[in-house]
């Protein structure tokens, strides 16, 4: 019985140890960062080389799970008065800010290390990245709403990241690619500000580029959305240089930002948590399949 006890308790110890790893790297995000960084590399790449992705994925993921490691540890007390944050594995005691600290900065070595392997360029946009999330985006959450303009940048630089890995260039190719991520994190995380506005509030962070949740906020969600659209669909004009898109192609993306302007208006209309949800959760199918979109239209 004794041995059981043990056994079971051992079990435990390790279930939760992984889960606060999991948590303090936020596995989930970093998995779709890595996903979109794989996207733009197969989108950039002439030739696809294995070796390359998976260098591209473990980078991927050590420089996603750093900055939100970074953003923890920064955060901590903040996290505590939050209820969607209280239980994380610091502000729950669950791991010391010395641990978090550890991964953090072990994680920034290897990030950079092998993406650096994949070519200089590429290790200089991961760590722009981690610099911009943590030292930038992170202490302006608390004074003013710009901090998610601050934000967009690091979370745009993924799917440009992909391409530069693949051709150690940076062009009008990449710089498509960026802006269309980059337009898209504002209804995106204003959706989410919007249905976490109270908890957010207990926090300290004005999230809504009005402070509010009202017609000026969903009015520059609505913009922000038809803005993603139009850059969406531009590499069907041939004006990306190498990035092109075939008239069924950008049929098919310009109708899934259709559906995601559709949830904004919803939300102009409503303004109410539930219309928040549901454009964050279009944001994230709209993004992902646009993604897939482009890359099954270039192999096709």
């Amino acid at each position: 019985m004794q041995n059981m006890l043990s056994t079971t308790k051992t079990t435990l110890s390790i279930t939760s140890v992984v889960s606060d790893f999991k948590e303090i790297t936020k596995m989930r995000l970093s998995l779709s960062v890595v996903f979109s960084s794989v996207a733009g590399y197969l989108l950039g790449a002439v030739n696809v080389d294995i070796p390359t992705i998976i260098l591209l994925c473990v980078g991927g993921y050590f420089m996603v799970g750093a900055s939100n490691a970074y953003n923890q540890i920064i955060e901590r007390d903040l996290d505590a008065l939050m209820n969607r944050t209280k239980n994380r594995p610091i502000p729950a005691g669950r791991m010391q800010v010395s641990t978090a600290f550890i991964i953090a900065v072990t994680f920034t070595v290897l990030g950079i290390i092998s993406l650096y392997i994949i070519n200089p360029r590429t290790a200089m946009y991961g760590a722009i990245s981690i610099f911009l999330y943590t030292s930038v985006y992170t202490p302006l959450k608390t004074k003013t709403p710009f901090a998610v303009f601050v934000g967009a940048i690091p979370g745009a630089i993924p799917f440009m990241l992909g391409w530069v890995a693949a051709r150690n260039e940076f062009g009008i190719e990449p710089g498509t690619l960026f802006a269309l991520q980059f337009f898209w994190q504002f209804p995106h995380f204003w959706a989410i500000g919007w249905f976490l506005f109270d908890d957010y509030q207990k926090g300290g962070f004005d999230m809504l580029p009005t402070k509010k949740r009202d017609k000026g906020t969903a009015m520059q969600i609505i913009a922000y959305t038809i803005w993603t659209i139009i850059v969406s669909v531009l590499p069907a004009f041939g004006i990306t240089g190498d990035l092109k898109l075939s008239v069924v192609a950008a049929m098919v993306v310009l109708a899934l930002g259709l559906i995601m302007l559709y949830y904004a208006f919803e939300l102009f209309t409503k303004r109410s948590a539930k219309a928040a949800k549901e454009l964050m959760i279009s944001s994230v199918l709209y993004i992902t399949l646009v993604q897939i979109v482009y890359v099954i239209d270039k192999f096709l």
